[in-house]
């Protein structure tokens, strides 16, 4: 049998998880061969997955701030090859979005998605991009954030401004005074890679703000006012030479509180961060070799097959 759950949020991480669910399988069946995969889908956990699984995979400590701007300790993973001969570190960096800007950095009391801001996640892409790698891949999943990753490009160089070119405050509510950036993203030709947990479009019904904004804190006003600056931010983002048409609307463009349509705008592109890890461990090998899969995840809801690992 093969024991490949996510993690179950808030009391065991994926690897826990399957440690468990592993053990008590061979307490009841000694006899039966019991493969543990552990899973992740872009959302916290994802480093702990990848680097158990990665040759040559190294963490890289980077200090940074969190979703209000406490200082954070966080990672990054190298893996790959090195970009060129002779070069220091491998050509691809793994970034954990939530180990910057993720809810559990918040307490419940001051989760409010209107000034939660990115910009840490931008610093971790930063400390990548000086590294000299080719490819950023970030795991997008448990944010705090719904400022459509106008941190992350502050921290790139490219700050949301206002009509007098002044800098925007952070946090997604300001973006309904945006009306340029500072300048473009600086990524020394290095690519963006979002791994999605969700499908969600930028604006409306099925978007950052009104699907996941109650989540991090907001209220039903705030959430009326985050989806209009969100579109107001798409607008800004459309005058990117590298922004695709149709932002808004992308599937996953609305992941991570529009953290990938920052990424989809810097020219980069989203892909299923299940897909990512499942590559990475093998999971495709594990299943042919198996009769019985048991996986799981802290709930199961109507979230859960829109990208996350059950689904």
């Amino acid at each position: 049998m093969l024991v490949c759950p996510d993690k179950f949020a808030g009391t065991l991480s994926a690897p826990a998880a399957a440690a468990a669910i592993a053990s008590g399988w061979r307490d009841a069946a000694p006899d039966d061969e019991v493969i543990v995969r552990p899973l992740a889908d872009g959302g916290p956990g994802f480093l702990d997955v990848l680097e158990s699984s990665l040759p040559r995979a190294v963490r890289h400590p980077v200090r940074t701030v969190g979703p209000l701007g406490d200082p954070v300790d966080a990672t990054i993973l190298l893996a790959g090859e090195p970009a060129s001969a002779g070069a220091a570190h491998p050509d691809t960096a793994y970034v954990e979005a939530a180990s910057a800007c993720g809810l559990h950095l918040v307490e419940p009391g001051r989760r409010d998605p209107t000034v939660t801001s990115t910009y840490g996640v931008g610093l971790l892409v930063a400390t990548a991009v000086e590294l000299g790698v080719r490819s950023v891949v970030l795991g997008l999943g448990g944010s705090a954030t719904n400022d459509g990753g106008a941190g992350l490009l502050a921290a790139l160089g490219a700050a949301p401004i206002d009509e007098a070119g002044y800098v925007l405050p952070y946090g997604g509510a300001a973006l309904l005074a945006c009306a340029g950036l500072t300048g473009p993203p600086r990524l020394r030709g290095a690519t963006l890679v979002g791994a999605c947990d969700v499908d969600a479009p930028l604006l409306g019904p099925r978007g950052a703000s009104a699907v996941f904004g109650p989540q991090k804190g907001a209220t039903p006003d705030q959430v009326a006012i985050l989806d209009a600056a969100l579109a107001r931010w798409a607008t800004v983002l459309a005058d990117l030479p590298s922004c695709p048409p149709g932002l808004a609307e992308h599937p996953g463009s609305g992941a991570a509180g529009g953290l990938g349509a920052a990424i989809l705008a810097c020219g980069g592109r989203l892909v299923g961060g299940f897909g990512v890890v499942a590559r990475a461990v093998g999971l495709d090998a594990a299943l042919d070799a198996c009769d019985l899969v048991v996986t799981g995840e802290g709930s199961f809801d109507e979230q859960s097959l829109g990208g996350k690992v059950v689904g």
